[in-house]
Parts: C-alpha cells; sequence; structure tokens
C-alpha cells in the first residue's frame, strides 16, 4: 500500500484542517498500523509506545480481543440510536455499576469525555438546584464551552468570554507547591483554600467540585494521600457534590479499576471516556439512584451508547479482568518509577518522579533548587526518543514533564528497554 508519507499528511492538514490542530516532533512520522504496545509508521519502522494515545489504548493497539467482537457487531447491526432497545448499552451500565466504587450505578452515554464532564455538570445542577461550580488549578475538563472554562490552564482555554459562576482552588501539587512542608500540613492548606473559596467567593449555592483524581495535563500531578478524604468531608459538610473525572485515569491505567480508589473515597457522579472504547469513541457519566432520580425530562444522545462502541466496552472490561492489566500496571509501574528515581540520582534534570500504576511523571527542571522548567530539554528528548522507536508524552503547565502512559499490555523487558534509552538520551542531553 502506498502512503501520502509525513510530508503529503502534513501538507493536507495544513490546507484543510482548523489551525488550532499541531502535532508532536520537528520530524513526525505518519504512523498506518498499531499491534498491542507498537505501532508502525509508513515506512515499515516499529515503535513502541509510551503514550498510549494519551490514555486510550489499555487494552493495545488492534487488540483481537476488542476489534473482533466489534466487527461481528458493526456486521450485524452499526446503529439506531438509544431510543430505540438494544442490548449492548443496557449490559454495559449493568457492568459499570458493578465496578464502579460505591453506589455508583445509574449511566447516561454519550460519546467523549467532554459530553461526559458536560453532562455531570448538568446532573449535578438539576439535583442541588444550584449553579456554581469549584474547580482545581491546572484542571482539564474538555472543550465545550463549559469544561473549558472549568479548565484551569491557561492555554487549553480559547475562549476570553468563560462561564461565570465558576471558581478556582488550588491544585495539591506537593513537589512545586509543598517544599519545606509535611504532606499533612500541605493537605490541611489545599483544602483550607477550598474552605475560603466556599466562604468568600460563592453564593453558598455550589452544585459542585469537579477534579480528575490525578491530574493529567497538569503534569501527573498526584494528590497527597489524604487530601481527597478531606477534600470529601468539607464538600459533604457543605452539600456540595463532587464529581471525578477519571477520563484519562480510568479502567486500570493506575493500578485499579478507577484512581479516586487509590484514595479510599467515592464520589458522587464519575465521568469516564477515553479507554472505555480503546479507540472506539464512547463517554459516560455514572452517578447514584438518588442523584440520577432528579433528571427526568426527556434527553437522548444520537450516537451516545451506540451498539458499537458499547461492545467496545463490553469487551474492555473483559479483557482488563481475564489479562490481568490492573496486576500488570502495578507490578510494570513500580518497575517504571523504581527505575526512573534510579535515573535521578545520575540525572540531574529529572527533579521529581510522580504517578500511579502507569500513569507516570518525570518532571524535568534545570535546577533542583530554583525548579526552573526544562521545557526546550524534554522536546529534545521526545525527539530522541522517537527517533529510537519510543514514544513518550509531555504535558505540564510548562510543558517540562515526561508523560508514560504506555498500554497497561506492555512487559518487563518493554520498560526495560524504555528506561536503558531514556539514560542514553538524557546523558547526551546534559553533555
Amino acid at each position: 500500500m502506498s502512503y501520502l508519507g509525513p510530508a503529503g499528511v502534513i501538507a493536507k492538514k495544513n490546507e484543510y484542517f482548523v489551525p488550532c490542530i499541531n502535532h508532536f516532533y520537528k520530524n513526525p512520522p505518519q504512523f498506518v498500523k498499531g499491534e498491542m504496545q507498537y505501532l508502525f509508521d509508513s515506512e515499515g519502522k516499529k515503535y513502541l509506545d509510551f503514550y498510549a494515545g494519551v490514555s486510550v489504548m489499555n487494552c493495545g493497539h488492534s487488540n483481537p480481543a476488542i476489534i473482533n467482537p466489534v466487527i461481528d457487531q458493526i456486521q450485524d447491526l452499526q446503529h439506531v440510536c438509544n431510543i430505540y432497545l438494544t442490548e449492548n448499552g443496557v449490559n454495559l451500565a449493568e457492568k459499570l455499576a458493578e465496578v464502579t466504587p460505591g453506589d455508583l450505578k445509574r449511566t447516561f452515554f454519550v460519546n467523549s469525555g467532554t459530553e461526559a464532564n458536560e453532562g455531570a455538570l448538568l446532573m449535578a445542577q438539576l439535583y442541588t438546584e444550584a449553579h456554581e461550580f469549584i474547580a482545581l488549578d491546572l484542571g482539564l475538563h474538555g472543550r465545550t464551552q463549559l469544561t473549558m472554562s472549568l479548565t484551569g490552564i491557561g492555554m487549553w482555554r480559547t475562549t476570553d468570554t468563560p462561564n461565570g459562576g465558576i471558581h478556582f482552588a488550588r491544585n495539591p501539587y506537593f513537589y512545586r507547591d509543598g517544599q519545606g512542608q509535611t504532606q499533612e500540613a500541605f493537605e490541611d492548606e489545599c483544602v483550607a483554600d477550598v474552605a475560603r473559596l466556599i466562604r468568600r467567593r460563592t453564593s453558598g449555592k455550589i452544585a459542585a467540585m469537579i477534579v480528575e483524581p490525578i491530574q493529567g495535563n497538569a503534569g501527573i500531578v498526584t494528590p497527597t494521600p489524604h487530601y481527597f478524604k478531606k477534600l470529601k468531608a468539607l464538600l459533604e459538610a457543605h452539600n456540595i457534590l463532587l464529581i471525578v473525572d477519571e477520563v484519562q485515569t480510568g479502567f486500570g491505567r493506575t493500578g485499579k479499576m478507577f484512581a479516586i480508589e487509590n484514595f479510599g473515597i467515592v464520589p458522587d457522579i464519575m465521568t469516564v471516556a477515553k479507554a472505555l472504547g480503546n479507540g472506539f469513541p464512547i463517554g459516560a457519566y455514572i452517578t447514584t439512584d438518588k442523584i440520577a432520580a432528579a433528571f427526568t425530562r426527556p434527553s437522548a444522545s444520537t450516537l451516545g451508547g451506540n451498539p458499537v462502541s458499547t461492545m467496545a466496552g463490553l469487551s474492555v472490561l473483559t479483557y482488563l479482568e481475564e489479562a490481568k492489566l490492573l496486576e500488570n500496571a502495578n507490578a510494570r509501574g513500580e518497575q517504571l518509577q523504581n527505575g526512573l528515581r534510579e535515573l535521578a540520582t545520575r540525572h540531574s534534570l529529572i527533579g521529581d518522579v510522580r504517578g500511579l500504576g502507569l500513569m507516570v511523571g518525570a518532571e524535568l527542571v534545570t535546577d533542583r533548587k530554583t525548579l526552573a522548567p526544562a521545557a526546550d530539554q524534554v522536546d529534545v528528548i521526545l525527539e530522541k526518543m522517537k527517533d529510537r522507536g519510543i514514544l513518550v508524552g509531555k504535558n505540564g503547565e510548562n510543558r517540562n514533564v515526561l508523560a508514560m502512559q504506555p498500554p497497561l499490555v506492555i512487559t518487563e523487558e518493554d520498560v526495560a528497554f524504555f528506561l536503558q534509552n531514556l539514560d542514553e538520551v538524557l546523558t547526551e542531553v546534559e553533555s
């Protein structure tokens, strides 16, 4: 098969795409094939994917266990809209009720994480009859007007007229903001900041607070252990719902089915997308019987919960269990973090290593005292790793965090290969 090649794709992209859409790398490859933890470009070069399409391909690229049932479903029934009766959607909703924490039970299916968050925010307003929201600094929740207004990263807030009634609280970024403090004291300060917002900045009629259990685009910002328990207690005291955005962190990514389970609390509403479809578009919010009962006026989603995407979701949940991917995420995540911390003893660029399971970030700095971001070095490292056949992500407010979110099917050998090459690339960059 002949391909356009990178230059041809870029030429058409520049001609026909809205110009806001950019790409990684100075010399980007064109990907044409995927096989579990590997991608292949138009010239046949093989890459170890350590980003999984931004935490999407948890079960691996073109995994037969996912795509074969989907192909069968497409051949039988592709679409009728959820105003008609089909089986996959209700079966997936039943399965989600089984795997989500606590008494989360009722699902509304949509097509993306943005839609899931938008729907969850509406659900909170309907239940509480309140309309203000609290979000965290450096959070990212979507591309619609409301979810973008709740996003706390300036580069992703492309509207200069955000929605009102939204308040931002300090995020639990211990590495940058908790220097010289104990974790307990830092947690208390962050929760106190939310209390200050409630008291001083709002009407007191707050529908919900929305949070990511680990802030992906912020730079894999991982809360200290007891932050969420303290936060949930405060919100409950003020009758404020907690919406947990598991769009990046869900479905085994952190070694638990959902990242919030690592922190010992149950949200009032949870949103999911990305890995639930393993490449097929699907999103959902899940809530309790009590909260869901407030949404009775007619609604639907033309493609939400369609037979094809929900078959993908059912196949994902089956494969996660049968292939023991949560266990692998824990084992390989421990190997990866231990390896990165060992590299940090020899490479001063690595300022911090954080995360859970296979959602790991390494923040690069040019000075460990001032924490000056090493954004330029991150770009060079990404390019050099790509040239060696390894794909790594980057994120953070300053774009100085290496993001490692590989498919959960990676092996011990894959992690060792990654660490060896990163060691060599860091040596090249530091010299």
